[in-house]
This record gives C-alpha cells, structure tokens and sequence, in this order.
C-alpha cells in the first residue's frame, strides 16, 4: 500500500494506473465510504489491477470559497490510513488548484481518469458529481465511460437508523455533541487531533492536570465533558475531556482539554490522538473549586468506566 501526492497535471505513478478507481473527498471515510472502496476492491480483486482511492486537499470549498472554510472531520494523514484499512492498495491526493476545479466534467474525465490514471473500472456513490461547479452527474460519468470501454458500478448508499450515511450527518452529530451517534456512522469513534499547549495548570492545582489542545487539526466536539481514550505516540490512556468555556473561573474562550487517567509525565508540545468514547455531561459553573472538584471526581470515574472494558 501506498499514498502519493500529485498535481493533477503529472503523470500518475504507475502503480496507480490500469485499474479500479473511486474518486470523492471522503472526509471521515465514513460507512458510506468504506462501501464504496470495498465495492472498489473486489472489483480490482476480480479483473486484476490496483484498488485506487482518489482524493484531495485541500478540500475543494477552502479553495473556491475560502470564507467557508472550516475543520474537517479527518486530517489527510488520517483519511489515507482509513481509506487503505478500507481496502484501497493506493491512495493518490490530488493537490487541490483553482486550475483543477475549473476543468469540466469531460475535461476531467479525459484528462485525470482516461490519460493521467488509465483507469479501467470507476466505482462511485449515486451523489457523485464532478467536474466545474459539480456539472457533471452520473449520467454524465456513465455517458463518459461507455465509447472510453470504461465500466461504471455504482454503489447504494449505507443507511443507518433509517438515514444515509454522510459527512455531514457525521459533522452535525459531532456539532451537538452526540459523538455515539457519529460513530455509527463512523464505524468508530471520532478521533480529534492536536497538540499540547501550554494551559492555565489550574488542573494540576487542583489535582487533576490537564492537556490543552492547541491547536487543533480538525473539527472538535459541541461543548461537553466527553468519555476519551487518548493516544500519546503507540500508548493508549483511558481520559476524560472538556471541551468550552470554564465558567467557574471567568474564562469565557472555548478549549479542549483532556485529563489522561493515571498518566505522569510533561505532555507539552506532544502531538495528541483523542478517540471520543461518550459524552458524560453539559459544561457548567460551579460554586467554587471544592464542587468542582468533587464533580471532577464523578466525571474521571464514569470516563474510567465508559473507556475501560
């Protein structure tokens, strides 16, 4: 398994060509992803040739609308492991141009699928669209492929609970705090990056040290004290998180802090992996530290519970 990063004008790498391809954004690589590259996979696995995820970053909507930008569900690091454990032999990310988003959808078609990849087989979900302000659909794709001796499946969406899996089910779940929700869709739970800064150590004053996360590289929870298991480099620490404001205190900015459960040791400037387990309570203010303190106490027991099986 490999990933590549490419300009959409250089030659693919060879592994990456005369085989089966998905193409789309997969940020979270949910469920309804993993279909699709698994769909992919035995495609590859039945007519020979290489299973290829095609990506790219950034995100098309920070390119062309830069004041919508916002934090993915996925770091790109992350989206290529999850596409490969999915099933793709490749991965190739597609530096995201103005030039490219502006080809059209035969443009892109003939000039990124038939020229540069040598693509045999295109496997893709009923919502795909492509090419310049998305004008190409499957009609379009399916237009495309038959004279070019291309075949074309198209994979079902995945419905869970009786709703389509999708990025932003799995955004406006994480948005509201329902991080159990998400991992449904996810197939997993939802995994925040980031890196410790230094905090105001009122936690270690009180007992309880904690590890703010700043800054963060891709979307964090609604507001919350969340269940976490947290990775520092191969190890895992069962934990419990805050994520707002600490109103008992005055401090009225929003952050991430994660408390490692049975953890000694200086974290600072350590990148952090934090798998959101359950959300345990709302952020609230107390009367003082000795309250807060004592609901500190329940929260590190249900966290303990909740990440510990």
């Amino acid at each position: 398994m490999a990933s590549f990063t490419v300009d959409w004008r250089d030659a693919a790498p060879g592994v990456c060509r005369d085989g089966t391809v998905a193409v789309g954004n997969f940020d979270g690589v949910h469920l309804g992803h993993a279909s699709l590259i698994a769909a992919a996979r035995a495609q590859a696995t039945e007519f020979v040739g290489p299973a290829v995820a095609v990506t790219f970053d950034p995100h098309p909507r920070d390119v062309l609308r830069p004041d919508l930008a916002g934090p993915l569900l996925t770091t790109t690091a992350d989206r290529v492991r999850l596409l490969q454990e999915a099933g793709a032999d490749h991965v190739l990310v597609l530096r995201t141009t103005h030039e490219l988003l502006h080809l059209t959808a035969s443009e892109f078609f003939n000039q990124v699928l038939r020229d540069r990849l040598a693509v045999r087989r295109l496997v893709e979900g009923v919502n795909f669209g492509f090419g310049r302000g998305r004008e190409g659909n499957l009609d379009t794709l399916s237009d495309l492929c038959r004279p070019a001796h291309i075949s074309l499946t198209i994979v079902p969406p995945v419905v869970i609970d009786g709703a389509e899996a999708s990025s932003s089910r799995v955004r406006s779940s994480l948005l509201r705090g329902d991080v159990e929700e998400a991992a449904k869709v996810l197939g997993r739970p939802y995994r925040l990056h980031g890196i410790t800064a230094v905090g105001q150590r009122r936690g270690r004053t009180l007992g309880f040290p904690t590890a703010n996360l700043d800054p963060l590289q891709n979307l964090a929870p609604g507001d919350g004290v969340y269940a976490v298991r947290v990775y520092v480099g191969e190890e895992m620490w069962p934990g419990a998180a805050n994520i707002g404001p600490n109103p008992t205190f005055g401090e009225n900015a929003r952050k991430v802090e994660v408390h490692l459960i049975g953890f000694q040791g200086d974290l600072y400037g350590q990148s952090l992996a934090v798998d959101f387990i359950r959300r345990l309570r709302d952020t609230r203010s107390f009367k003082g530290a000795d309250d807060l303190v004592r609901q500190l106490r329940q929260d590190i027991a249900q966290a303990r519970q909740a990440v510990i099986v």
